[in-house]
């Protein structure tokens, strides 16, 4: 089942006993400031979880997959996940 941002809201507003409104406003500031971070090209690290990564792609030659024609991808950015070692290791063993 996919954890969705309906369900962090829902499990921390159980856990702590804030309000639900407290609670999506907190979570709404947190992607908020992540978003921001990212946006500058920052990466974010969260300790004992994984650091998200923003990487430059340069322009580069691809292949139009349905026509088989070559055509030139612009440069883009593009974010990536990396996980922590105790994420990993919680994955692996359940």
């Amino acid at each position: 089942m996919t954890l969705t941002k309906a369900r962090i809201i829902d499990e921390i507003q159980s856990q702590l006993n804030f309000s639900k409104k407290e609670t999506t406003d907190i979570v709404e500031n947190l992607l908020e400031i992540m978003k921001r971070t990212m946006e500058t090209g920052d990466d974010v690290l969260i300790s004992g979880f994984g650091k998200f990564c923003v990487k430059d792609k340069k322009k580069r030659r691809g292949r139009n997959p349905a026509t088989g024609d070559d055509m030139m991808l612009s440069p883009r950015r593009v974010v990536t996940f990396k996980c922590s070692g105790k994420l990993r290791e919680k994955v692996n063993n359940g």
